[in-house]
């Protein structure tokens, strides 16, 4: 053990540590540090085909300049920065990088469920709000989701589609008793905090015997999601309105669906009996919410961190923001979901399906 004198502000404390676990510690943070300038190199490769390139066969640099048109010398540093993060893989025979298969699903297929740059695009813009989110520390006061980078409402988006289209109707919805048939038959769906729109769209599509109405209170996220319907050629059954969960009307759902949104509302309580007032009797509310333990120890892995990291720059500040602020948090887990859920009037709330970062909730009147 070695001693070592802190500064304290006022007082110096004498404390004592372990050299190894020291190293250790710093090591972790020099990795950190290392992932941090790493985001936006990967948001450079999938901006520039740089992945899609490598993912079809094994290149040399200069191979990988000529083929997306960009600049050898930055792809000479660009690559061994890549391979030395494990995210592309480096031949030393033929000094050739490529893609394998795992990486290639997970940067360079946009169609893949472990797709993620878009994951990356959210946290660099969730990053620039760090000068608000520190303001907010010292006043209690929040930041409005409407207040961050625009990037922020894309890559939140291009982050959690792959998986909805992924599990949504393959898995989600099939583990509802009894809602896949209404579907078919023809529902009326309420998607309640539905971004940009993607979620409602891809249940639209696959059930268009049903109709879906959209309400988030993001306005320029509620424009996205016109423009995206329209793009996908349903606009005659899928509506969006710019509209906060509370105040949703009283029209007899069959079923409403909530996606990775009931811990960022300010009064999840308020919204919860909104919900259960717009239902039929024997609707079906679909509670989709980030996979989390009660207890917050059994948190601490690599999904409760991302959870917990974005819930202090993003959730937490974006509840805080509105009239009660609440502020439930990303990592919320189910004991704290369930009795918002049932005191708000449903007699029955169930753990459905999950992944490794979602969990799927059901609830009925």
């Amino acid at each position: 053990m070695t001693a070592h004198r802190v500064d304290c502000g006022k007082a110096y404390r004498i404390m004592t540590f372990d050299r190894a676990k020291l190293e250790q510690m710093t090591g972790r943070v020099l990795a950190d540090i290392g992932a941090t300038f790493h985001a936006p190199l990967v948001l450079i490769g999938e901006k520039l085909g740089l992945f899609k390139a490598l993912a079809s066969e094994k290149m040399q640099p200069a191979q990988l300049a000529a083929r997306t048109d960009t600049a050898l010398r930055y792809v000479q540093e660009w690559l061994p920065a890549m391979a030395s993060g494990g995210y592309v893989s480096y031949d030393p025979d033929s000094q050739a990088y490529y893609l394998t298969a795992e990486q290639a699903m997970v940067l360079a297929d946009e169609q893949s469920p472990a797709y993620m740059p878009g994951a990356f695009q959210a946290a660099l813009a969730a990053i620039k709000s760090e000068p608000l989110i520190t303001e907010a520390f010292r006043t209690g006061s929040g930041v409005g989701w409407h207040e961050h980078d625009a990037a922020l409402f894309l890559g939140t988006e291009r982050f959690y589609e792959p998986l909805y289209r992924a599990h949504l109707v393959e898995n989600w919805i099939p583990s509802l008793e009894g809602v896949q048939s209404r579907l078919d038959a023809g529902a009326r769906v309420a998607d309640v905090g539905c971004g940009q729109g993607r979620s409602t769209i891809i249940m639209a599509q696959a059930f268009p015997r049903s109709r879906f109405e959209g309400f988030d209170y993001h306005g320029l996220s509620i424009q996205a999601a016109r423009k995206n319907v329209r793009a996908a050629g349903i606009a005659d059954r899928v509506s969006f309105e710019v509209m906060a969960a509370r105040d949703i009307p009283a029209a007899g759902y069959d079923l409403i669906t909530s996606f990775d949104c009931l811990h960022d509302m300010g009064d999840p309580a308020a919204a919860a009996r909104s919900i259960h007032a717009a239902l039929k009797p024997d609707g079906i509310w679909m509670i989709v919410e980030p996979y989390a333990a009660d207890a917050t120890e059994h948190n601490f892995n690599p999904v409760g961190r991302l959870y917990y990291c974005a819930s202090v720059l993003l959730c937490v500040p974006g509840a805080l923001a509105q009239d009660h602020g609440i502020a439930l948090g990303a990592q919320a887990g189910e004991k704290r979901l369930r009795e918002i859920v049932l005191a708000a009037g449903f007699s029955i709330f169930r753990r459905a399906s999950e992944t490794p970062v979602n969990i799927v909730y059901e609830a009925r009147p």
